[in-house]
């Protein structure tokens, strides 16, 4: 087939299409459900009488709920797709909006935050993660890379929209605004999205992976047949230790988005700077993200994301080693360019280390594991920061990102001379 012939099959993919609709419904969804709440804090205790922790406890049990379901979720993605599920999810998120918009009491912001727990479990990165993987073969990365990037300016346009709305309208009149636009994301979720390929009869990218001329090349392998239930995955030595990496440096990042700005302020930096510094954290992330993509096809994607997760561990030595503000400029680059990487980097991996039809599954374990790291560093961080100081505090969070990345390489080493994701299905 002549190139332009491939590349316009390529552009008329539907699986491109799909990523397109993911990446705006992931970036309304996540800035919705998740980041908008740091705007309504301030409102909702005035309205509600209640704390800072006891509402900041609402999006605790949200995050646990979205843990607890992740592994149903994986196994639903692997037997039915994603089409419903989204779409479901996107009409109870804002259902559950709409119940916030109406609370009076923290009993009931608890349980309207449960309702969201479960549709964030069903809208948010996993399920796109796993339309990508079952769509995409040779081109994975860029398809992971357009979701991430556009996902990762949520906080950038729903923070300040966010605000706005409540300067106008009021923080329940805002909330009411923002369910209808999260509504409206079951819409093309219903009309794009497919469970696989095949069911278009179609294959994975769009167009058969280049095959070499000659009697000598090879039969395309056969796909891996559907598995239930995923067991001996999980044996895979590689999948463990990704496994344990995401849940480290989940760890780390969210100890350092939570407790940055406090630890400036007490050091003497400006507000306007430490406010600067935590978001430009999320800036650093999308061209770490950018970085990875670019590099990984010379240097692999484990090599790659290793180094940056390690250059946090280096952003957190200068951080205390060096004055402000080169201190915390330096610490913003490192430290920012690994903060989003393993949003890129876990599904890639696995997607190597295990077959299609159980990636799901496991890919939902994984997220329960990242899950546990964001509920449980907030309250360990405070508990070091109480009893040792900041400079102990972020001495753990630099030990998880270096011990997250030599258990990267070091799955990268498992995949390479263990199983192969075949071999390591069960039978």
């Amino acid at each position: 087939m002549p190139s332009g012939g491939v590349a316009a099959r390529r552009r008329d993919f539907p699986g491109w299409r799909m990523v397109w609709a993911l990446a705006v419904t992931e970036t309304v969804a996540y800035g919705v459900l998740f980041y908008s709440f740091a705007v309504f804090l301030v409102p909702m205790q005035r309205d509600l009488g209640a704390s800072t922790a006891q509402l900041s406890g609402a999006l605790t049990v949200a995050m646990a709920v979205t843990g607890a379901a992740a592994v149903g979720v994986g196994r639903w993605l692997d037997r039915h797709g994603a089409r419903w599920l989204m779409t479901a999810g996107s009409l109870l998120g804002a259902a559950c909006v709409v119940g916030w918009s109406q609370v009076r009491t923290l009993p009931q912001l608890y349980l309207v935050f449960t309702g969201i727990g479960l549709a964030c479990a069903a809208v948010l990165y996993e399920p796109a993660y796993a339309v990508i993987n079952t769509w995409f073969r040779r081109d994975r990365r860029a398809a992971l890379l357009t979701l991430t990037v556009v996902a990762g300016f949520a906080s950038t346009v729903f923070l300040p929209t966010s605000q706005a709305l409540i300067d106008a309208l009021g923080w329940r009149s805002a909330l009411l605004v923002l369910s209808g636009l999260l509504a409206l994301c079951a819409v093309p979720q219903a009309l794009l999205l497919r469970r696989s390929p095949a069911d278009l009869g179609l294959i994975p990218d769009g167009v058969p992976d280049p095959a070499p001329a000659g009697p000598a090349a090879l039969p395309a392998p056969a796909p891996a047949p559907a598995l239930s239930p995923p067991a001996r995955p999980w044996r895979h030595p590689a999948v463990r230790r990704l496994t344990l990496a995401t849940a480290l440096e989940m760890l780390a990042i969210t100890a350092v988005a939570v407790h940055l700005v406090a630890h400036l302020l007490e050091r003497g930096a400006p507000p306007a700077l430490a406010a600067a510094a935590a978001g430009a954290l999320g800036a650093m992330s999308v061209a770490g993200r950018v970085a990875l993509t670019a590099l990984a096809g010379r240097l692999g994607i484990g090599r790659v994301t290793a180094a940056l997760i390690a250059g946090q561990a280096v952003g957190v030595a200068l951080l205390f080693a060096l004055p402000q503000p080169v201190s915390t400029v330096l610490f913003v680059l490192l430290f920012g360019a690994g903060f989003g990487v393993i949003h890129i980097a876990r599904p890639a991996l696995l997607g190597t280390y295990v077959p299609t039809a159980v990636f799901a599954s496991v890919s939902g374990g994984q997220a329960l594991a990242g899950q546990v790291g964001r509920v449980v560093a907030p309250v360990a961080a405070g508990a070091l920061i109480s009893a040792a100081g900041y400079g102990v505090a972020f001495g753990a969070v630099a030990a998880c990102t270096v011990a997250a990345a030599a258990l990267i390489v070091s799955a990268e080493r498992a995949a390479a001379r263990g199983l192969t994701p075949e071999q390591a299905a069960p039978h």
